[in-house]
C-alpha cells in the first residue's frame, strides 16, 4: 500500500473508522471519473477542496454534484476566502489534487466544512491518497471524523466536477 494511502488508512482508524481504500485501474481525479470507476452517482462523491483563509486553510468537502460558492463560504467563515493553487494543497496536506483525502493531512485545517447535499446519501466515496484510490464511509462516520460543520455552500448557478 502506498505511504499516502496508508496514512489515510492509519487516520481514519485512529478516529475509530475502519475504511478499505480501493484502487481502480483508470484516474479518478474528478468526481464523474471516480462516479463511473466506482458506479455511483457523481452526488456521492466527496471533493475535498481546499481553501485558503487568513494564516491557514479550510478543508471544504464538496458532493461531486456541487461547485463552491466562494461569497458563501466566505460569508459562513468570516473573512475572505480562495482556493489554493497545487503547490499550496500538497504543501498543507501531502497530497495532490485529484487524490486529496478528507482525513490524515499533514497540517490541521482551520475548520473543515461539508456541502448539505452529501447528507442526501448514507454512504459516501472519498479520494485515500491518490488518484487511483478511493474508499466508502458512511456520512455518519465522515462527520464524526472530520469535524465537519455541514453547510450550504453549493453555487446555486452552477453545477458540475
Amino acid at each position: 500500500m502506498k505511504q499516502a494511502v496508508s496514512r489515510v488508512v492509519e487516520a481514519a482508524r485512529s478516529a475509530g473508522v475502519e475504511i478499505t481504500p480501493i484502487e481502480y485501474e483508470d484516474k479518478t481525479h474528478t468526481a464523474q471519473a471516480a462516479a463511473d470507476a466506482i458506479g455511483v452517482e457523481v452526488g456521492q462523491i466527496v471533493k475535498s477542496l481546499i481553501f485558503l483563509a487568513g494564516d491557514g486553510y479550510l478543508l471544504v468537502l464538496v458532493s461531486g454534484k456541487n461547485r463552491v460558492d466562494v461569497d458563501k463560504l466566505a460569508r459562513i467563515v468570516g473573512q475572505e476566502v480562495k482556493r489554493a493553487d497545487a503547490k499550496t494543497v500538497k504543501e498543507l496536506t501531502g497530497y495532490t489534487i485529484g487524490g486529496v483525502p478528507p482525513v490524515g493531512h499533514t497540517q490541521k485545517p482551520l475548520a473543515v466544512l461539508m456541502d448539505r447535499d452529501l447528507l442526501d446519501y448514507e454512504v459516501v466515496y472519498a479520494a485515500a491518497g491518490t488518484d487511483r484510490v478511493n474508499f466508502a464511509i458512511a456520512t455518519t462516520d465522515l462527520l464524526r471524523i472530520t469535524g465537519a460543520r455541514p453547510c450550504d455552500i453549493k453555487d446555486q448557478q452552477e453545477q458540475g466536477s
